[in-house]
């Protein structure tokens, strides 16, 4: 049966799919997507061997490559790809760093940040990952059996970059307090923190053991720029019921892009509400692009949470004037698209 409508879209689930397939093949990089190609030694069927659920290898995939939004025309069989979100190299250039050495036969490396501002701030080495071409078995393997994506190992994100340079221009929210960061990746944010701040305690977290485990690398290279304030990582993953240990224990809370996966929201708006201290002051600092209606979504857990939020879009002089270089075309980073690459600045209090 003939139809004239050739702007048909597919069902949300055959979207996953058609991603899910595009991932696990080895193909060439899409040309101006500014993304790197992905090259996975592994067949959907070995993954279902293992008993990886679908969920999961989505998210990983999510993390690994340039996710696309496919549109089909079923009349032609051609299809277009909208780039939504995306490991990216490209970012907001805040906080200058510099490759100090790649470790050989590995995809690791150690790279040195230097904070702007006072020139007594020391330089922070952080050792992250730097070649992502190929995913490994274990990667998906802990991601099934944690129920997490593994978007803290695939790179160094824009948003962290934007909430470490926020955190240095207000380091008085910091002094003396109790901070956790959530979702932390490699840590650059509460690592800025540690070293700038005067801090009490600072508790770098992830849900993923894999970036626990560099987290705590970069404590220990950087422990002796910390002076008074005591500095620990953490594995937090949102769903966890035992955390009367830290239950109702922060002042600050701050968290970079954690909003993406929908599946999240109730557990990370608990942990919220559970995390921050409830006598005197306290608060959670976000800054999470719209991704769509992905951070409204989560703002409406934290309502059901009998939680308050504030957002703001010009929170920074130096933020919004990047912001709007990219908008008006620099060429520094011609993929940049507001809804999936600015990050609003999420306030939450009790």
């Amino acid at each position: 049966m003939e139809t004239n409508n050739t702007n048909t879209t597919p069902k949300p689930s055959s979207l996953r799919w058609e991603i899910l397939r595009q991932a696990l093949l080895r193909r060439p990089s899409l040309q101006n997507s500014g993304t790197l190609s992905l090259s996975l030694s592994l067949s959907l069927s070995l993954s279902l061997s293992l008993s990886l659920s679908l969920s999961v290898i989505i998210k990983c995939c999510y993390s690994l490559i340039c996710i696309e939004k496919i549109k089909f025309d079923f009349v032609s069989g051609e299809q277009s790809r909208i780039p939504i979100s995306r490991r990216t190299t490209q970012g907001f250039d805040l906080i200058p760093s510099q490759l100090v050495d790649k470790v050989p036969d590995s995809k690791n490396a150690r790279v040195c940040y230097t904070l702007p501002g006072a020139s007594g701030y020391p330089k922070l080495l952080l050792s992250q990952r730097v070649d992502n071409s190929a995913a490994d078995l274990s990667d998906f393997e802990i991601c099934n059996r944690y129920n997490i994506d593994n978007t803290g190992l695939v790179c160094h994100w824009p948003s962290e970059d934007v909430l470490a340079f926020f955190c240095l221009s207000h380091v008085n929210m910091f002094r003396s307090k109790r901070v956790i960061e959530l979702g932390s990746g490699y840590g650059l944010a509460g690592l800025t923190i540690a070293v700038t701040t005067e801090a009490l305690e600072v508790v770098i977290s992830d849900g993923n053991p894999q970036v626990v485990d560099y987290i705590q690398h970069n404590i220990d290279a950087n422990s002796g720029a910390f002076g008074g304030t005591i500095v620990k990582s953490m594995m937090l993953h949102w769903n966890n019921e035992d955390i009367l240990d830290i239950f109702n224990t922060f002042d600050v809370i701050i968290a970079s892009d954690c909003t993406f996966f929908k599946e999240f929201h109730k557990g990370l708006a608990r942990i919220v509400k559970l995390l921050l201290k409830s006598t005197g002051p306290s608060e959670a600092i976000f800054v999470s692009p719209k991704r769509g209606d992905s951070l409204i979504k989560f703002l409406e857990e934290i309502k059901k949470n009998g939680l308050h939020f504030s957002i703001t879009e010009n929170y920074d002089a130096e933020v919004w004037k990047r912001h709007q270089m990219f908008m008006n075309g620099d060429d520094s980073w011609p993929s940049y698209d507001k809804d999936h690459c600015y990050p609003l600045l999420v306030r939450i209090t009790l």
